[in-house]
C-alpha cells in the first residue's frame, strides 16, 4: 500500500472544513473575551464571566459524562470540594492559587474513592449513586461547622489583588475565568485526540468490545474522572472567590450538577466544543431574564433549560454540534457493501497451509450457570496456522466456550493456556491478558463503536500495538484497505451494512496483530457474495500465520475453510477431526446436521 493511497482517505475538502470549524470556534472564544471589554458594562462582564465558568465546568464534566459515558449527576461534589478547600485556606492566610491545587488533589482522591465502586453500576443506577454521594458531602459540610461554617456558610476575607483572586474591577476576574475555560478546553481536546480519548469513547460505546481490544476500561474511566474532578475543583475555587460567600446547599447542589450536564447535552455530549456552545446559548438567556425581571424571574432558568432541552431532544438529538457537523459535511450516502479496489489483495492463494505446533490448549473446561451445566469437559488444541471450525446446534455452548477462551468468563474447572511471544505457556485471567498474549475475538452480535468512524474503530485495535495516534492511524488505514473498507474510512460505523460491520469488526481485531483469532459467526446474516468474501478473507488471514477458531452455521463455508472441526452438543464434544469424516459421523448427523445433509 502506497503512502499516497493511505493519505487519500483525508480529502482536501475535509481538511478545509476542519480548518473552517477551528476558525469559527476561535472567533467564538475571541468574542467571549472581547465583547464585555468593548461594552464595558459591569452586568455584561458578569454574564461573560458566568459563561466561562459554566462552560469550563461543563467541559470538565463532559470528560466523564461524554467521553466515558458515565452520567454523573453528583459532579458538584468536586466543585464544592474545590470551593471549600480554597476558602478555608484563604481564611488561614494561604493564597487561593495554592488552595486551588490543594482542592484539586482532595477532589481526585474523593473521585477515585467514590467512582470505583460506582463503576460497577450501569444506566440510571450510576446516576442515582452519584446523587446519593452528593447528598452525603452536603450533610458532611453541614456537620463539620467548625471547619465549613455549617449552614451559616463562610465569608471570604476581602483581600484585594491577584494573589487573592479578589478585584474591584471585573476585567481581572474575566481573565482568570477565560484562562480556566481555555485550560479545560485544552485538556478535553488533548484527551479526545489521543489514545486515551479513543479508549474512553470505545468503552462508552461497547465495553465488552473495548475489553477484547485490550482496553483497561476501569483504568481509563478512573483516569477520566480524576482529571474531571481536578478541573472542576479548580474552577470551584475561583468561583468561590468570585462569589465571596459559600454555603453547603449552593456548593453541593444537585441543581448545579444537572445544569452543567445539560449544557453538554444541549451543545453536543462527547464533543470537545459542545459544552462551550451550550453555555454560550443558555447562560445569557437566563442571566438577562434574571436581570430584567428581578425577583419575578426566580426559577425561570429551570423553565428555560427545560424548554431548550426538550427542543434539542426533539429536533437536535446530537446537540448543536451534531447540527453543525451535518451542515459542514453534507449528506452522506449509506456505505454499501461493495469492496473497494484493494479487496483483491485478500484473495485466496494456492499455497498449501503450513500447520505448525500448538499455540492454544483447552483442557477440561466446565461451566455451570446455576443448575445448568453449560459445558462439560471441553478439551482441544489449536495449532499455528490452523483453521478450527467449532460447530453445533444453538444452545450447544459454543459462545460460552469462546467467552472462556477470551477471558470474559472464568471456567469453574479446567484451563485455557496460550503460547506467548516469549515461547512460554501462560494462563491469562481476563480479556486484557488474553489480548496482550495475542488473542483477538469478534462477537456473535456485531459490536461496532457506533459514534466513531470506520478509521477510528480500527484505530482502537491498532492502539494495542501503537501508542502514537499517527502510527495507529496509519496501521488502521492499511488494515482497512486490506479488509476492503478503504473507501469507507471517514464514514460513521453505523452507516455500514451488516456485511460491512462484520468486516469492520474483523479489521479492528486484525489491527491488533493477533496470533490467535476467534471468529463468532462472522458469516451469519450476510448474502452469498459476502460469504465468499468472508471465506477469502479468512484464508488470507490464515496465510499470514494467524491461527483461527471459527464458530459457524454456514456448513459450505465450514467445509471449505476448516482444517479440523470440533462439534459441540449440549456442552460436550461429540466429535472432532477431519471435516469430511466428522460430517459423516452418525452422532453429528443426529444432533446437528440432520439426515438431509448426509444425503446431499
Amino acid at each position: 500500500m502506497t503512502d499516497t493511497t493511505l493519505k487519500s482517505a483525508v480529502t482536501p475538502a475535509r481538511i478545509g472544513r476542519h480548518r473552517l470549524g477551528l476558525i469559527a470556534l476561535g472567533l467564538v472564544l475571541a468574542a467571549l473575551f472581547v465583547t464585555p471589554v468593548v461594552i464595558g458594562d459591569e452586568f455584561v462582564y458578569h454574564i461573560f464571566i458566568t459563561i466561562c465558568i459554566f462552560a469550563a465546568l461543563s467541559t470538565a464534566w463532559n470528560i466523564v459524562g461524554g467521553y466515558a459515558g458515565q452520567l454523573s449527576l453528583g459532579h458538584a461534589i468536586f466543585y464544592g470540594i474545590g470551593a471549600y478547600a480554597g476558602v478555608i485556606l484563604v481564611n488561614m492566610g494561604i493564597s487561593p492559587w495554592i488552595g486551588m491545587f490543594a482542592g484539586a488533589a482532595v477532589a481526585v482522591v474523593a473521585a477515585v474513592v467514590v467512582s470505583y465502586p460506582c463503576f460497577r453500576l450501569h444506566g440510571p443506577f450510576f446516576a442515582l449513586a452519584t446523587i446519593a454521594f452528593l447528598e452525603v458531602f452536603r450533610v458532611l459540610a453541614l456537620h463539620f461547622r467548625e471547619l465549613t461554617g455549617g449552614a451559616t456558610g463562610l465569608m471570604i476575607p476581602l483581600k484585594i489583588g491577584w494573589e487573592w483572586m479578589v478585584f474591584r474591577e471585573r476585567l481581572p476576574a474575566l481573565i482568570i475565568a477565560f484562562g480556566m475555560l481555555l485550560v479545560c478546553l485544552g485538556v478535553a481536546w488533548a484527551i479526545r485526540s489521543r489514545r486515551l480519548g479513543f479508549h474512553l469513547i470505545a468503552t462508552r460505546e461497547r465495553e465488552s468490545a473495548a475489553r477484547a481490544a485490550g482496553v483497561g476500561t476501569v483504568k481509563v474511566r478512573l483516569f477520566a474522572v480524576a482529571v474531571s474532578a481536578a478541573l472542576s475543583a479548580m474552577v470551584g475555587t475561583f468561583h468561590a472567590m468570585y462569589l465571596t460567600f459559600i454555603e453547603p446547599s449552593s456548593m453541593f447542589s444537585l441543581q448545579l450538577s444537572i445544569q452543567i450536564a445539560m449544557f453538554a447535552l444541549i451543545g453536543g455530549i462527547g464533543t470537545v466544543w459542545g459544552p462551550l456552545l451550550g453555555a454560550v446559548l443558555l447562560v445569557p438567556i437566563t442571566e438577562f431574564a434574571r436581570g430584567a425581571l428581578g425577583a419575578e424571574a426566580i426559577g425561570l432558568h429551570g423553565f428555560v433549560y427545560g424548554v431548550v432541552l426538550m427542543l434539542v431532544v426533539l429536533f437536535m438529538p446530537n446537540g448543536i454540534m451534531g447540527v453543525l457537523a451535518r451542515f459542514a459535511s453534507g449528506r452522506k450516502e449509506a456505505a454499501g457493501d461493495e469492496p473497494d479496489t484493494h479487496i483483491a489483495a485478500v484473495a485466496r492463494t494456492d499455497v498449501a497451509p503450513q500447520i505448525g505446533d500448538p499455540v492454544l490448549r483447552v483442557e477440561g473446561l466446565q461451566k455451570h450457570f446455576g443448575g445448568l451445566h453449560v459445558t462439560n469437559d471441553v478439551s482441544f488444541t489449536l495449532r499455528e496456522g490452523e483453521i478450527l471450525g467449532l460447530i453445533g446446534p444453538n444452545g450447544a455452548g459454543k459462545t460460552t466456550v469462546f467467552n472462556m477462551l477470551s477471558g470474559f468468563l472464568k471456567p469453574d474447572q479446567g484451563s485455557v493456556t496460550l503460547l506467548g511471544p516469549d515461547g512460554e505457556w501462560h494462563e491469562p485471567g481476563n480479556p486484557g491478558d488474553f489480548a496482550a498474549l495475542g488473542l483477538g475475538r469478534t462477537f456473535q452480535i456485531v459490536q461496532p463503536f457506533a459514534a466513531m468512524t470506520v478509521e477510528e474503530n480500527i484505530m482502537v485495535g491498532a492502539f494495542h500495538r501503537y501508542h502514537a495516534v499517527s502510527d495507529a492511524r496509519e496501521a488502521a488505514r492499511e488494515t482497512a484497505h486490506r479488509m476492503g473498507l478503504g473507501r469507507y474510512l471517514q464514514d460513521e460505523a453505523n452507516s455500514l451494512t451488516v456485511g460491512g460491520l462484520k468486516r469492520l469488526e474483523v479489521a479492528r481485531v486484525m489491527a491488533m496483530k493477533p496470533r490467535v483469532l476467534l471468529l463468532d459467526e462472522v458469516m451469519a446474516g450476510i448474502n452469498r457474495t459476502d460469504v465468499k468474501r468472508a471465506v477469502d478473507l479468512m484464508l488470507s488471514i490464515r496465510e499470514t500465520g494467524v491461527s483461527i477458531i471459527a464458530i459457524e452455521h454456514v456448513m459450505q463455508a465450514v467445509m471449505a475453510l476448516s482444517d479440523r472441526v470440533v462439534v459441540l452438543s449440549s456442552g460436550e464434544i461429540i466429535a472432532q477431526g477431519d471435516p469430511q469424516e466428522v460430517v459423516r459421523d452418525p452422532h453429528v448427523i443426529e444432533a446437528y446436521l440432520g439426515k438431509e445433509f448426509a444425503d446431499a
